[in-house]
């Protein structure tokens, strides 16, 4: 008998993560789409299809991350996707410390609440997938970028955390990775070259790992990469 799991994608009305909320509905996941404006949530989850359901979500806000756990219920999979752009152009003597706490703030802490918030029911249960959008750019092997350094830093920083909870998961049944969907043609990124649905599958790789595969990694196309 096939088991329904349930994912829980933020920043999913549009882009990279309405891309990953479609393709799971469509391989008969359970969908809880999430966004910090509750009525674009609403409406990207009624476009998607029967089934999914819309939730407000402000992964800079702690009431808001319990408020969307109380209303989705358990998850069996987590897509930390919502993410923030703020310093383009600017080098790490020029950017304003201000944009790069706000970045932090998304990039880092918002993916750090919801594992705190989501993982332990993982845990619990003895089955689960986590999937942190991560990027190139933050890695020391490619050289972290100077062209937005608090975005790129907040991407390392992910890529720690995944590592952290890689391995106070081990041995739980929780796979937690990272996963680099490559330069995506998304509001962020108007003219990069992939598609937010060729990124989209490779964040579904990430949930549909067997139970033997990779944890604490960076994934790139379903195969680790080089940090």
């Amino acid at each position: 008998m096939t088991v329904m799991r349930t994912v829980l994608v933020t920043g999913a009305n549009r882009g990279i993560g309405h891309a990953t909320a479609g393709a799971l509905h469509h391989a008969g996941w359970r969908v809880v789409l999430a966004a910090r404006d509750g009525r674009a949530a609403q409406a990207a989850a009624e476009a998607l299809g029967p089934g999914v359901l819309g939730v407000e979500l402000d992964v800079t806000c702690p009431r808001s991350v319990a408020a969307a756990h109380e209303h989705s219920g358990p998850v069996d999979a987590l897509v930390s996707n919502a993410g923030v752009l703020l310093d383009a152009g600017h080098d790490p003597l020029t950017v304003p410390v201000d944009a790069v706490r706000a970045t932090l703030e998304v990039n880092l802490l918002g993916a750090w609440r919801l594992c705190q918030q989501f993982v332990p029911g993982m845990v619990r249960q003895g089955w689960g997938r986590v999937a942190l959008v991560s990027s190139g750019t933050g890695t020391f092997h490619n050289g972290l970028f100077t062209g937005a350094p608090g975005y790129s830093l907040s991407k390392t920083a992910v890529n720690g955390l995944t590592t952290m909870l890689a391995a106070r998961t081990s041995g739980t049944g929780v796979l937690v990775n990272a996963v680099n969907p490559g330069p995506t043609r998304t509001r962020m990124m108007p003219t990069a070259p992939r598609t937010p649905e060729e990124a989209a599958a490779a964040l579904v790789a990430a949930l549909t790992l067997p139970d033997d595969g990779p944890t604490g990694v960076l994934l790139s196309r379903g195969r680790p990469i080089p940090w």
